[in-house]
């Protein structure tokens, strides 16, 4: 049977269950990465399950979200990470070697291989062929443990490329466009693949900006093939002997197919609070902009900051603006140093910050009250930066510089002729700033600050809920307004206590408190709840809150995964407009929850007029059990997996 570069991988790692779109698979995982963010908590979890070593090939901890040490909080995690990572055989990057996809793509991704990751854009690593799977931290735990990772066959989208990109168009527009086109919720249980004669233009840089925002379509994953561009790639890191070919069959099936004519694409943005509010440039008007960032896992890369260099130099950023650049990687940034390109972004304005997710993820940098920020990140919902009504907008890095230089948001392509740019030389390749684990290390001392607080663990799922409605959310909830980020928040994700009473915070700010008093209930939502980042604690904290159920329209697949990683049953409504009856003050009752769970269909009750609400829950016999069980830690642990 002809295979897509995906089903490819999928069947090389395939251990349990059959490629059955929308069935439950088991696969391999050949390695994992973790961020600081994330990762304390990730290997608290790790050590809970009772494992001596990870089993993966290669594991790998960064350090790159809570760089900015306001408290000892984030240094004492790091600490941590630092000493786990060498007791349990992970290798460490450490703070200021870069964010984790951009290091992941230069030093360790390999064609063919599994890559799970405690981040939702792991996925950046399919711009090497490479199958990224952004996950909970609890899934890498397990996969650390040598456990296997669980999804849904996927369907898989042919997005065929053809023609070239036009001067002053790049990466971010194409897939700003696909954006366009599929929306936040289009990619849902898909992987995307890429392929046409338009991948030969494409650096691995560029198709790392393409398949890292495939998130933003709330796709598991994001392909390109292994080809010649790969080759040279590789061989340009020093290590050629990764690379393996790894195409599409000519004739392999695709579930769906779109074309993108890269000749006839603009430069594009997407419009505040969405990655999918995109249009082209030349349709904004008069947009005045007050900050411009350029950097982060998305555009870090050395070809997107030597590009707004070039178009910056000999000028001046705009009296009104503030330009701040971070660059991907250290090595992004040794090279960039080596060729002068710092000294020339220096000389424009740039106010040059560490290499780390930095302003991407609210973690310094924050607009001015109601400031117009255009950044070439991956997300713009709204609070995320920091201020809570700035209006941030998403664009690549010729968008950026034109902002930068006009202080309004400007269409590149009337600046002028595209500037030049050269081949990119070989980078500076030092890895002195990572530290590989001790062959043992049994005898090595975890280090933990006062900070990093025991891990909360959930009960068994009781057989009737009785639960009050605590919030009622609307669509496309993220993440980020479930738990949000930032300088004030980041630092708790060791302490989920304090964490917890930022729960909803940008929704409702009274809603810890609520929860509390009343023991726990449940959320109801509208459609895509949970969209956005992997961050586990979305789900960990409102259950340490006593959460048991959420009751949505559709959801998000890494934050549905979580929910049921902790216990809290996620339920979709059988008709949406049941959505429209519910209000805060009403309680909903299961009975017999446990039978019902055994068939698709569960009946809610209204405890205010006995009115019925049917259900589904679409969970797998596995997933039902982890529920059951009050979450996959105790799972893991009656199954005794170790």
């Amino acid at each position: 049977m002809a295979d897509s570069i995906a089903h490819k991988i999928l069947k090389d790692h395939l251990v349990e269950g059959y490629l059955d779109k929308g069935s439950e698979i088991g696969i391999r995982i050949d390695q994992t990465l973790t961020q600081d963010a994330t990762g304390t908590m990730a290997y608290l979890q790790f050590e809970a399950l009772g494992a001596d070593k990870v089993r993966t090939e290669l594991s790998v901890s960064y350090v790159d979200h809570n760089t900015l040490q306001n408290g000892f909080e984030n240094a004492d995690d790091h600490r941590y990470l630092q000493s786990v990572a060498a007791r349990f055989g992970v290798w460490f990057s450490r703070p200021g070697n870069g964010i984790c996809h951009q290091v992941h793509l230069e030093r360790f991704g390999a064609p063919g291989k599994t890559l799970l990751g405690s981040d939702s854009h792991t996925p950046t690593a399919g711009g090497l062929g490479m199958l990224g799977i952004g996950a909970g931290g609890l899934d890498v735990a397990v996969a650390m443990g040598g456990g296997l990772f669980y999804l849904n066959a996927p369907e898989i989208i042919k997005v065929n490329l053809i023609g070239s990109l036009a001067p002053w168009t790049g990466a971010k527009d194409i897939i700003l466009e696909i954006l366009r086109r599929l929306t936040v919720k289009g990619g849902v249980g898909k992987i995307v693949e890429y392929s046409g004669p338009g991948l030969a233009g494409l650096s691995i840089p560029e198709r790392a900006t393409i398949t890292n925002m495939g998130a933003e379509l709330g796709a598991t994953s994001s392909l390109f093939p292994s080809d010649e561009v790969t080759r040279k790639y590789l061989i340009s890191q020093g290590r050629g002997k990764e690379w393996r070919s790894l195409e599409a069959d000519p004739d392999a099936v695709y579930d769906e197919e779109i074309t993108i004519d890269l000749t006839l694409l603009e430069p594009m943005a997407a419009a505040p609070h969405s990655p999918d509010a995109v249009k082209p440039v030349s349709e904004f008007k008069q947009v005045r902009v007050n900050q411009v960032a350029v950097g982060s896992c998305t555009n870090g890369s050395y070809h997107d900051l030597r590009l707004l260099a070039e178009i910056m130099k000999g000028q001046v950023v705009h009296p009104d603006v503030s330009l701040v650049v971070a660059p991907g990687s250290r090595q992004v940034y040794l090279s960039l140093a080596r060729e002068g390109i710092i000294e020339s972004l220096i000389s424009s304005g740039a106010r040059i910050l560490e290499t780390a997710c930095g302003p991407c993820i609210g973690m310094g940098q924050a607009p001015s009250s109601g400031g117009v920020s255009v950044r070439t990140f991956n997300r713009n919902f709204q609070g995320r930066s920091g201020t809570a009504d700035a209006q941030i907008y998403l664009a690549g890095p010729a968008v950026a510089a034109a902002a930068a230089l006009k202080g309004i948001l400007f269409d590149p392509r009337e600046l002028g002729e595209f500037p030049s740019m050269d081949e990119v030389p070989d980078p500076v390749i030092d890895d002195r700033m990572i530290i590989a684990p001790p062959q043992d290390g049994k005898n090595v001392d975890i280090i933990r600050g006062p900070n990093i607080k025991p891990l909360p663990v959930n009960q068994k799922l009781p057989d009737k809920l009785d639960l009050q409605v605590l919030l009622i959310a609307g669509d496309n909830i993220t993440t980020d307004h479930i738990m949000p980020g930032g300088s004030k928040v980041l630092p708790l994700r060791s302490n989920i206590e304090a964490l917890s009473e930022y729960v909803f915070a940008p929704l409702d700010q009274e809603f810890s408190e609520r929860a509390r008093k009343s023991g726990g209930g449940l959320i109801v939502a509208g459609e895509n709840y949970g969209q956005g980042s992997s961050r586990e604690h979305a789900a960990l904290a409102p259950m340490y809150l006593g959460i048991k159920m959420v009751l949505a329209k559709s959801f998000a697949r890494i934050h549905r995964a979580n929910l049921v990683n902790f216990g809290i049953l996620p339920l979709i409504f059988s008709n949406e407009t049941d959505y429209d009856f519910l209000s805060t003050d009403d309680e909903l009752i299961i009975e017999d929850l446990h039978h019902q769970l055994e068939k698709e269909s569960i009946t809610v009750c209204m405890k205010k007029n006995n009115k019925k609400i049917i259900a589904c829950h679409g969970l797998t016999s596995r997933q039902l059990a982890i529920v059951k069980a009050g979450g996959l830690l105790n799972y893991t642990r009656d199954k005794n997996i170790k």
